[in-house]
Parts: C-alpha cells; structure tokens; sequence
C-alpha cells in the first residue's frame, strides 16, 4: 500500500486548523491554583470556551456537566463542602485544566481606598516580628491589580494570582486585611482567603454599579454621560508625568547652571538656612509651587563608611529625589509613601558627607513633613538628620490654565468605574461578607456620602444576591492638625455618615480614633484596625453573640433641664473613662447651635452632659472635630465610642 505522506500532511493541518478554530475551555482570574472556595454553600465554577462544547468538573470525587452556552459561557454548581483541602479540581473539555492546592474556608472581599491597599511592606519597621512569624499557609491573598472603565464591563480580571502567607509573601498582603485575616484564622482555624480589591485615592462612586445609582439622580445622569463615546474623547486625558517632568526639569536652576546642584563639588554660596522638619512655607518662603533643594554637610565616623546604609527621610511634600554624595539614591513621585532609600556600599565616606534633596511641589506646604523619622542607619549605628540644613529655589510654577495642575478625566475616579472591572467579575464568586476601608477621598462632600454608602451596601448585596451578607467598614480615623476649640469639620460630618450607616440591617462599623496620625493619612497602626474588624466579624459573620465587638454607639439623647443625657448600645461591661480622670470632647449647644466646651460624667451607663451657661440645651457633639485629640469614653472592654452628634441635620 502506497502511503501519500503528502496528502496525510494536508489532512494533519486541516485538523490542526480544526481544532484550534474551538476556543479552549479557560478560567477566571480567581479560579485558580491556591484558591480559598467558600465553605458551608453551594459552588459556582465558571468559565469560557467554544459555542455548544460539552465541559465536565471533576471535584471532590463528583462531576459537574455542563455544555458551554451560545455565548461561549458556563458554569456549574458544586455541592457545599465543610473547610478543608488541599483539594485538585480537574476540568475536561476540548483540553484539560488542572487546579491544585484549593483550600475551602472563608472567603472575605476586601475594598476601599489607599488606607486597604497600604501593604505590609509599607509597615515593616513598626511590625517586625510579626512579619518574621507570617507562616500561614491556609491564609491566601488575591490583589486585584487596577483597572477602570467607565461604560464597559469586563468579562474577567486583570491578571493576578492566589498567594499563600509567608515572610516573604505577608509583605506585598493588604496590612488592615492580614491583621484582620489573621486574628480570624487564629479563633477558628479555618483557611481564610481575602480578595483585596481596592485603589488608592477613590472616591466611593467609583466603586457603585450604574443601577446603584437610581436613587441619586446627579451621579445616574454622570454615568449615562460617560456612555456618549462622543462625550469622552472630548475629555481632558491623563497628565504625561513624564514629559511634564521633562518640561519642568529645562527651567530648573539646580540641573541648569555650571554645575549640577547635587554634585558634591558645586559651592552653594547665599543658600538660606532651613529647620527640618517642617514646611518652607512656614520658615519664611511663602505661597511658593516649585521646586525647591535642600542640602546638609555631615561628618561620619570611619567605622561607618564603606558600608552599605539605609536613608530615612520621613515624609516629603510632594515629589523628591535624594542624592547622596552625588548619587541618585532614590526618588518618589508623591506625598504619601515614607521614604526609605538604600545607599549602597561605597557611596558612604569617613568624614564629610553631602545629602541633597530636591522637592517639587504644585498644591499646599511643601517640604518635610514633622514628627517623622530622618536618619541614615548603617547596622546599629544611626546619623541623626534633623537640624539645620540649608535651601535654594531652583523654579518657581507659573501656575496658569493648560499647566501640569489640572483634573484630567480619570476613570478610576468617576460613578462606576471600578465597579465595571474590579467588583462585576468578581460576582459570581461566593464570598463570606465585606469589608470596607474608604472615605478619604469623599470628605469634601460628606452630605453626599450618607446616601453614597448605603447605596453602595445595597448594591452590593443585589449583586451577589446572597441576602443582607456581612458588611464591615472602618470609620474614618482621626488626622491633621488638632483644634482646641469646638469647630465645624468634614472628617466629622463623613464620620456621622459612616454612622448613621449602621441603620442598614447586618452592618458593624469599627471605630479608629486614636488610631490615626495627624501628619499622616496613612496611619501605620493597621494592626489594630484589622484586629477590631475581626472583633466585628466574629460577632456579625461568626454569630458569637458573647463577644463585645463595638465600643459605645450613640443611641439616643434626653434633655433634662440644663443636661442632656445620651444613652448608647455597646456599652459591654460598662462605660469608662480612658487614660484620664474626665471625659473631654464633649460639645454642647442651644438652639443657635453654637457649640462650646461641655462638663461630662458617666452616670448608670449614660453620659450627662452639661454647660453652665447654656441654660437650654439642645444638641450635643461627641470628638467632633478633625483630630478629636483627647477623645476618651470607651467601654470598659477597651473599646473606643463613636463620634457622633445629635443634631439630625448632621
């Protein structure tokens, strides 16, 4: 028999062609290796392939079957299962897929803004044994990298992946979900995956599907404007930092003269003396947006030359590069990360040594932001760098329309733009509850955010379609700087909607005053915020009705005479008074509401509150302020009260 190898060529490709002309079954993003599946509910696994293919799940020695829609989806239901694994799951259609190491257990979405993005690595310093003790292999993390789009919902995920916690793995984790995570894990001993979905700088809107918003008109009518294709190509687009930088760097005086001002031979005659930290709007360089560098000469002893160091300079306003000995150490585009740069070894001399630093700045203080670290550290050994240094403007902003400041259309900012491709493709996936860790960015419309985050709660919930499923958020901690007398404050009034919040059925909001830096809206004590979100879902998620989850929540308000008495839940095993002899941050008003300082006392488990020249009052204020420095009722199982006021109209 004659063979025509050709021909049987020609067969061979046709098949091939055949073949790959059928799309291959494939996975979301987050069903994958190391997954964390919810325990104790049915299952959805889901997937896409060809039109009509026929796909089979193998899990936990039973099969789903399934065949694959006319839109080239499908998905299958699996039997609950109680926590535990490693589990594989096999799925077969035109090709095989193989899931490994899928643990079953508690699955928590984890959302927000900077302050549920901040990582572990952004903490090391103030937690370094509890990074060096991060071996929890039944904790897993899934960060959503960003993505937005305003009119399009995605299909799936950007890439990403499971990861287990180890030392290495804990620092790229959520710092606020780890510590809440871990607190859960180390109760129940149940795997705990946390799907950290969360984008620094947000306002809530962004997080909102488009039917979240039937009930709030101006942000409905926002997004079906952000549909006309027409409409958004007229928009400004985001700022080219790059070429900007380019264009800023041609009228710098320090990179523009003889000799560049970091270089450790240039002579900085006429340079103005400058106290760090603080800001140089403070020491006599006023209303100035540029650029500005700074220099100190010190001496190093010879046992720390040669040596590879570490440069700590605190906190910078707004974006820095740092020299050290005329080397490029390190650089930062924004305000909020600390600064720790690596000098390496060589850069360091026995003797006199030169740091440069040049800021450029376009809004509010700049310079070096107070109450933070600046040191250089070689080992054990430390250069302190506070003191005197000197300064010099390189380039001063001309500020005008069409300049680098302005508010370029930016998706991740506008109604829906992070629900459509961080939130929808996660739908199908079960989850245990939520939790939430946002508000910064909607303090300049604090009247808006009591509608925005019930509209959020609700939404959510629709959309996964579990029923009134946990819902956790954090309020907003205290920041910036502390006022003395009583005063009007939007971090207050957000507070008050983040309060207000908990009439929504199945809710539990963590309180965080004294938990935050005035300095610094990064605070860097997450470990407490995750603890107190755990305390709250072990009482709302974890039914154990024993534990006391919240500190007092403001209740009710009776007036009686020239005092007001408030009542409060979560009072625990009584109120107190913390770490003083009496209460402060209590405000009191008449019907003027022109509020003044107020005596306060703790009486049968209520507060009374009183001011001897109000003879009739009517509204009380609790930490109503910024920086409520001082707040101090808590229950007695250490738990702080709410802010809070009981005026309806806040």
């Amino acid at each position: 028999m004659k063979i025509d190898f050709k021909q049987l060529f020609l067969v061979g490709i046709v098949l091939c062609v055949n073949q790959l002309s059928m799309a291959q079954a494939r996975l979301p993003q987050l069903v994958s290796d190391g997954m964390v599946l919810q325990r104790d509910t049915k299952l959805n696994i889901w997937g896409w392939a060809s039109p009509g293919e026929k796909v089979n799940v193998k899990f936990h020695q039973k099969n789903y079957k399934t065949t694959t829609l006319p839109n080239g989806k499908w998905s299958v239901l699996i039997g609950a299962m109680k926590s535990g694994g490693p589990y594989t799951m096999d799925i077969n259609a035109s090709n095989h897929i193989i899931i490994n190491d899928i643990l079953i257990g508690d699955v928590w979405f984890c959302s927000g803004q900077s302050n549920m993005v901040l990582p572990i690595e952004r903490v090391k310093e103030k937690y370094p044994q509890e990074i060096a003790k991060a071996n929890y292999p039944e904790i897993r993390n899934f960060f959503i990298p960003t993505i937005s789009n305003v009119n399009q919902i995605a299909e799936d995920l950007p890439k990403s992946k499971w990861m287990a916690c180890d030392s290495n793995n804990v620092l790229q984790f959520g710092a606020a979900s780890y510590f809440f995570a871990k607190r859960l894990f180390d109760k129940y001993h149940v795997p705990i995956g946390i799907i950290n979905s969360s984008v620094g700088g947000t306002p809530i809107q962004a997080w909102i599907s488009e039917n979240g918003f039937d009930s709030l008109p101006t942000y409905h009518n926002r997004v079906i404007q952000l549909q006309d294709t027409a409409y958004l190509h007229q928009l400004q687009p985001a700022v080219n930092y790059a070429e900007e930088n380019k264009q800023i760097n041609l009228h710098d005086k320090g990179l523009n003269g003889e000799k560049t001002w970091f270089d450790t031979t240039y002579k900085a005659l006429n340079w103005h003396h400058f106290w760090l930290p603080g800001y140089w709007a403070d020491q006599g360089v006023k209303g100035l947006n540029g650029i500005v560098w700074f220099r100190k000469e010190f001496n190093l002893p010879a046992c720390m030359a040669g040596k590879p160091a570490k440069l700590f300079m605190g906190r910078i306003v707004d974006a820095d590069d740092a020299y050290v000995n005329s080397v490029l150490v390190g650089s930062t585009t924004y305000q909020y990360p600390p600064r720790r740069y690596t000098i390496p070894s060589g850069i360091l001399k026995a003797g006199k040594n030169i740091i440069v630093i040049k800021i450029s700045n376009t809004a509010g203080k700049g310079g070096f932001v107070p109450d933070k670290p600046y040191f250089i550290s070689v080992g054990k050994d430390t250069i302190d760098l506070r003191g005197d240094w000197q300064y010099q403007v390189g380039e001063v902003f001309e500020i005008t329309k069409g300049s680098f400041v302005h508010e370029p259309f930016v998706a991740q900012n506008e109604p829906a733009g992070l629900y459509n491709t961080m939130v929808a493709p996660v739908i199908p996936y079960k989850i245990k509850g939520i939790v939430w860790y946002q508000g910064e960015s909607n303090t300049d419309k604090p009247n808006d955010y009591k509608k925005l985050l019930p509209a959020l709660i609700t939404d959510w919930r629709n959309k996964w379609n579990e029923g009134t499923i946990p819902f956790i958020y954090v309020q907003l901690p205290n920041f910036m700087e502390v006022q003395y007398s009583p005063s009007e404050s939007h971090w207050a009034e957000l507070r008050q909607a983040q309060l207000n919040a908990l009439s929504m059925p199945n809710t539990a909001m963590t309180v965080n005053i004294g938990l935050g830096e005035w300095n610094d809206i990064h605070p860097l004590d997450k470990k407490d915020v995750g603890d107190r979100l755990a305390l709250a879902a072990e009482h709302l998620a974890y039914d154990d009705t024993a534990i006391v989850s919240s500190g007092p929540i403001y209740k009710s308000a009776k007036i009686e005479g020239n005092k007001i008495i408030v009542s409060f839940t979560g009072v625990g095993h009584g109120l107190k008074i913390n770490n003083s002899n009496e209460l402060t941050q209590f405000a009191i008003a008449g019907a003027d509401k022109k509020y003044v300082w107020a005596d306060a006392i703790i009486k049968n488990n209520q507060v009374v509150v009183w001011n001897d020249t109000v003879s009739h009052p009517f509204y009380v204020r609790y930490a109503w302020a910024d920086n409520p420095e001082g707040a101090n009722l808590y229950n007695a199982d250490g738990l702080p009260a709410s802010p809070f006021s009981t005026d309806p109209d806040q």
